[in-house]
């Protein structure tokens, strides 16, 4: 009589997560053998089932919720993590996932992690109950990464080369069709309002520099703590006192830039006359001021589809969760509106 099939020796997955598949052949039996075990049904013996859980704890293999919801009747559930909801941004990119992943059939978790009390706990969490997820890991990559364990994750918009899939949002282009803008308008003297720390612009910040000093400028780069539309306005009226020559600024993303507007305003400065205000988003916000803000818009509808199709082909196991293949890039264009 026949024994039992031989565990094979389980090796690690070239490029990304094991699939049922991996496990199945690990373990030397059929992938009916390893969703029993996996869900706990009956029909398997028990040193069966203790083999295929330990192959798949070897692999670190994760069933995904959509494969579990054959037996159980699930959805697909996936995890977005934004890092503030008072931002306008937030929700617009949450609206644009929301609506994309519906029509995939997914439930959609959202995690914010400024707001949260616990973040660690949260993204833990987040990770525990969905199939993969998507968002802005920031300074917290390789921790958040770790806690999410074998989830495959997609960053958006990371600081440099990420260990997951990812899709950059990149202002470049964007940014030097504004500084020639600037220069056929006859600006002379910009100031760049970014939102970062004395000493460390942000990576946004540096471009805009970049671009301007290029053509010739010698801008002023002030650093403002928050990018609020307080922040915005209280930093303008420090600028405008101080009586420098000044003629354009370039905010960080929009909401700084309506704070610019704001404060323009009450101090009788004449936008774009005096002063030309630009911002960077494209939020709907900006087609409300008056004057309409000109912006470097990105389409955060292109953001999401390019995250849910690289999570797709995670789960799939179409893709690697990691490497050049499974990096997207949407980039930003120049809009020009009223205030410039």
């Amino acid at each position: 009589m026949a024994g039992p099939p031989r565990l094979t020796d389980p090796v690690a997955v070239p490029g990304g997560r094991a699939t049922i598949i991996d496990v199945a052949a690990a373990a030397g039996v059929s992938r009916q053998t390893v969703t029993r075990a996996m869900n706990g049904m009956p029909g398997i013996s028990a040193a069966t089932k203790e083999r295929v859980l330990a192959v798949a704890e070897q692999l670190a293999y994760r069933p995904s919720r959509f494969g579990r919801g054959l037996v159980t009747g699930g959805d697909h559930q996936l995890g977005l993590v934004v890092n503030d909801l008072r931002n306008p941004y937030s929700p617009q990119l949450a609206s644009a996932v929301y609506r994309l992943a519906a029509e995939q059939g997914w439930n959609v978790m959202l995690a914010d992690t400024t707001l949260a009390g616990d973040a660690d706990r949260i993204v833990q969490a987040l990770g525990a109950q969905t199939d993969v997820v998507i968002g802005y890991l920031g300074n917290r990559r390789e921790r958040w990464n770790a806690l999410l364990g074998p989830v495959p994750m997609v960053e958006l918009d990371p600081s440099d080369d990420p260990p997951t899939a990812a899709v950059w949002i990149d202002p470049a282009e964007s940014i030097e069709a504004l500084a020639d803008h600037l220069v056929e308008t006859g600006v002379r003297h910009p100031v760049v309002l970014d939102n970062s720390q004395p000493g460390r612009p942000s990576a946004r910040g540096a471009l805009m520099l970049d671009a301007l000093q290029r053509r010739g400028y010698l801008p002023e780069l002030v650093h403002g703590p928050h990018g609020t539309a307080e922040c915005g306005a209280e930093e303008t009226v420090r600028i405008l006192a101080r009586r420098r020559r000044l003629d354009a600024v370039l905010a960080f993303n929009d909401v700084m830039a309506l704070g610019v507007l704001q404060a323009c305003r009450r101090a009788g400065v004449d936008v774009p006359g005096d002063v030309k205000v630009v911002g960077v988003d494209g939020l709907p916000l900006g087609a409300l001021a008056s004057p309409t803000l000109t912006t470097l818009a990105v389409d955060l509808d292109a953001v999401a589809r390019e995250a849910l199709d690289l999570a797709l082909g995670m789960l799939d196991g179409s893709s690697p969760r990691s490497g050049p293949t499974v990096q997207r890039t949407v980039r930003h264009r120049l809009l020009l509106r009223e205030s410039a």
